[in-house]
């Protein structure tokens, strides 16, 4: 399989290449240059499978032979060593419990594909949070992080250059933490990630630096692909991607919506969508062949892409801050691969993604009203997705432990959200930080 560019004039490159350059040389982002469909008889004999070994059939089918089988099924066992389930969360009592349903309203949480009936009639959280930082970005982070390790030659360094609104700087500094010949850098705005997001990837030290931007995540965005387009810094550093903007991070996401849609088939997925990276893994996930039936983008008052949607301009703007954080966008850089997928075509992209954006009010109040009914705990990204399904049928991306905001969840509930040991650790350490104006000159110095 080769990987071509969204913008069509740089040559064309292996995973490996790509998983390394991370932007292509003409500054498009790189997708497959197929999406043929898994064979039918690949997909039935991956019914009932973990999510384990759906990755595998997807990582095989993407990379054709680039990674062994039995590489791949050692990379994927060693990364999602952590709990991804189905939990069903409309129609349940309020002395359930989080993450304990009610049997009689809704059946058992479903641990892996279901026997067709229905776990519920309502809203069903496809829980992603439950790896090392309590963040769907874990789950491409981890996978990512081995597969440069099994590329990387002894001797090598390698620079992983990394913007962050929030989840994306701890996932992958975790999953890079100690890892000999490779160091990370990780931009995020000054003042705009939450006290836990930030403890989590300035506390580490050793090889990962923390880089405070006097600006938006935007501004990090924007210094980051410069750097990566900058031949100068290029020729010195051995200089990759750890964003959504990479494959590392692109193809380990399609894991868990092939494997969620073959629990539910046919569902609605409703994405938390921000730079738009988690909804193009689904998009290919469909593409591929896997039982989808249609997605919503949801998304929080930085909606530029439902209004495209809805009016087929693309307007990027400066993003506006708001309680989830992570979403807080204006220029997302994954929508040029959502483009790309459908030729630019915006009728065919409406026929598979349907746009709606919520502001803080409206999330506050639905973090309130699910636990009131149902006794679950949103954070406010996934209150968002849970927003989007409107109560109806389907599957809704919980992408981030609520403990991560407890400053907009507990008073949303007028209670404590406990903390996990870990998290409580990371507020305990003296952090390391560097603050830089946003401009890249300076940037380029701190990576030199």
């Amino acid at each position: 399989m080769r990987w071509t560019s969204t913008r069509g004039s740089a040559p064309p490159a292996t995973f490996r290449e790509a998983l390394f350059t991370g932007l292509a040389p003409d500054g498009g982002l790189y997708l497959p240059e197929r999406l043929d469909a898994i064979p039918a008889a690949t997909m039935a004999a991956l019914a009932g499978q973990s999510i384990g070994a759906v990755g595998v059939a997807i990582a095989e089918h993407l990379l054709e032979g680039e990674i062994p089988r039995a590489v791949l099924e050692k990379i994927i066992g060693a990364a999602l060593d952590f709990p991804i389930l189905l939990v069903p969360v409309g129609r349940r009592p309020a002395g359930a419990g989080p993450h304990i349903p009610d049997a009689a309203a809704c059946g058992p949480p479903i641990l892996g594909p279901s026997s067709g009936e229905a776990p519920c009639s309502g809203p069903t959280a496809l829980e992603l949070f439950h790896g090392p930082t309590f963040a769907f970005k874990d789950v491409g982070a981890r996978v990512m992080a081995r597969f440069m390790a099994h590329f990387v030659s002894p001797g090598d360094e390698l620079t992983v250059l990394v913007a962050t609104s929030g989840d994306t700087g701890s996932a992958v500094a975790q999953a890079f933490a100690g890892v000999p010949g490779t160091r990370v850098v990780v931009l995020f705005p000054v003042g705009q990630v939450s006290a836990v997001q930030e403890a989590q990837f300035t506390t580490i030290g050793g090889n990962i630096t923390a880089v405070a931007v006097n600006g938006t995540f935007d501004d990090c965005q924007a210094m980051a692909k410069t750097a990566f387009a900058d031949p100068m810094l290029r020729a010195r550093v051995r200089l990759t991607s750890a964003n959504s903007i990479n494959v590392g991070r692109l193809v380990p996401q399609i894991f868990y919506y092939g494997w969620a849609s073959l629990a539910a088939p046919g569902s609605v997925f409703s994405v938390p969508s921000g730079n738009f990276g988690n909804l193009t893994a689904g998009l290919i996930a469909k593409r591929l062949g896997f039982p989808i039936a249609h997605f919503i983008a949801a998304t929080n008052v930085n909606d530029v892409v439902p209004e495209y949607l809805t009016s087929g301009r693309y307007a990027p703007r400066a993003s506006v801050r708001t309680v989830a954080n992570a979403m807080d966008v204006g220029a997302p850089s994954n929508f040029e691969r959502m483009r790309a997928l459908y030729s630019d075509d915006v009728e065919r992209l409406r026929a598979d993604v349907r746009g709606v954006a919520f502001d803080d009010h409206a999330v506050k109040m639905a973090i309130a009203e699910v636990h009131a009914r149902f006794a679950y705990v949103l954070d406010p990204h996934s209150a968002i997705a849970w927003l989007g399904l409107d109560a109806r049928p389907g599957v809704f991306l919980a992408t981030a432990h609520p403990a991560k905001f407890r400053e907009v969840v507990e008073p949303a509930i007028g209670g404590a959200v406990a903390l996990p040991p870990a998290l409580h650790a990371a507020l305990a350490r003296p952090r390391h930080v560097t603050v830089l104006a946003p401009r890249y000159e300076d940037l380029r110095d701190r990576i030199l």
